[in-house]
């Protein structure tokens, strides 16, 4: 990959955004003689939350040049070829932000998720994108929306309450601006020394070699 390519790559990735806060359930305080939380009345914790929450997939693609906006999968929503070729990639969405800013000379980066490899997409990539490339399904270290724009967009968005879920889609946007082509640059910046580590690794772990 020289220069020249990393700088026209497009990234993309999908992450799920509830209207609840996330928390970790292992930071629950539990006063009780038993130590399985499972054993544990709900009523009885320090901290109660609801199972579930409602949601909301959001895609999006950075690079160099800029970031698409955001395009939404609604809970409950099968995303089969069909619907990631038609309603996240085709029409007025990821490939049509990423045109508008660098025409027809790009490369598309994403993972090995089922509908991006299946044939139907691989056929509408090949018309419709110069360059796409597919990373495994399990890569987190080696994208950077992955490795570091869905966590700084997460800190934005649960600063303040939502109530539901059409709240959470106008929050996601607003938010979705302020990411700045500072930080997505210092992201795609770490990421041909990611690929090293995990050439060196053999395609192993590497947390352990990030500072």
């Amino acid at each position: 990959m020289t220069s020249d390519k990393v700088a026209r790559t497009w990234f993309s990735d999908e992450k799920v955004f509830t209207v609840q806060t996330p928390t970790n359930t292992q930071n629950d305080r539990v006063y009780a003689a038993v130590s399985v939380k499972r054993d544990i009345p709900p009523e009885w914790l320090l901290k109660g939350r609801k199972r579930f929450s409602q949601s909301v997939m959001e895609s999006v693609a950075v690079s160099k040049l800029g970031k698409t906006s955001s395009v939404f999968v609604d809970s409950g929503t099968k995303v089969n070829s069909t619907y990631y070729c038609d309603h996240v990639l085709g029409g007025n969405r990821l490939l049509r932000d990423i045109r508008w800013l660098l025409a027809n000379r790009f490369i598309f980066q994403q993972d090995g998720a089922p509908s991006h490899r299946s044939r139907q997409t691989v056929a509408f990539l090949s018309a419709n994108v110069p360059e796409p490339e597919n990373w495994p399904p399990n890569s987190p270290d080696l994208n950077p929306v992955d490795y570091s724009i869905w966590g700084a967009l997460q800190q934005l968005v649960y600063q303040q309450t939502i109530p539901d879920l059409d709240n959470l889609k106008d929050v996601l946007r607003s938010c979705w601006e302020q990411i700045s082509q500072d930080l997505i640059n210092k992201a795609i910046d770490q990421w041909l020394s990611r690929i090293s580590l995990v050439i060196r690794a053999k395609g192993g772990h590497i947390e352990h070699h990030l500072g």
